[in-house]
């Protein structure tokens, strides 16, 4: 299946996408699929899920809501029906404040409030491309990479249809979309070295 996914040429659509077994995973990025990574690092992991957690902690009892990898995010073309969509994103933690958005048949459909991506060596050039373009262009309001080496995260915030970006390298970040929100980066990198 791997194979003959990868070597057609034609678009894939959400419909397409949903038929496919569960591994191994894939995203689709205007009808073309990519294979995930196999199977994410404990350090991934362990940095997804703290920040997963605290943003839990933080909403609870609050409008907005947390969602963790694997989840399908559908990010139709104006009134495109879902089926047809072609680009479909797995974030590793995002963040959806219009319960519209979230659909019962297991997917978010439309533009999450918040994404986090915790980059690993084969999504660098995915995460700060290819998926940093989607977001911008489908209006997630504020994107965050993650990067487990630097013990970083570029943060954009998406300002008149446009992200600008910011490395933060050391002290808080403070969440542009989700007021009240923040952290200490060496709290949340400190679980890497438990």
């Amino acid at each position: 299946m791997q194979n003959a996914l990868l070597s057609r040429r034609e678009r894939f659509t959400y419909a397409e996408y949903k038929e496919w077994p569960a591994t191994p995973r894939y995203e689709l990025i205007d009808g073309e699929a990519y294979m995930m990574a196999p199977g994410p690092t404990c350090g991934h992991q362990d940095i997804a899920g703290h920040l997963y957690y605290l943003l839990k902690s933080f909403l609870n009892g609050k409008p907005c809501r947390p969602y963790m990898s694997p989840l399908d995010v559908v990010f139709p073309k104006d009134d495109e029906d879902v089926a047809s969509t072609d680009t479909v994103l797995q974030p590793d933690v995002a963040v959806v404040c219009d319960r519209k958005k979230i659909n019962m048949d297991g997917h978010i459909t439309g533009a999450p409030d918040f994404v986090a991506e915790v980059l690993s060596p084969s999504s660098i050039f995915r995460d700060f491309d290819l998926k940093k373009q989607k977001y911008e262009q489908f209006g997630v309001r504020e994107y965050w990479v993650l990067s487990l080496w630097a013990r970083s995260i570029t943060q954009y915030k998406l300002i008149n249809g446009v992200y600008e970006g910011t490395d933060i390298t050391k002290g808080r970040i403070e969440s542009f979309v989700i007021e009240g929100f923040g952290l200490d980066l060496s709290e949340l990198f400190a679980v890497l070295d438990l």
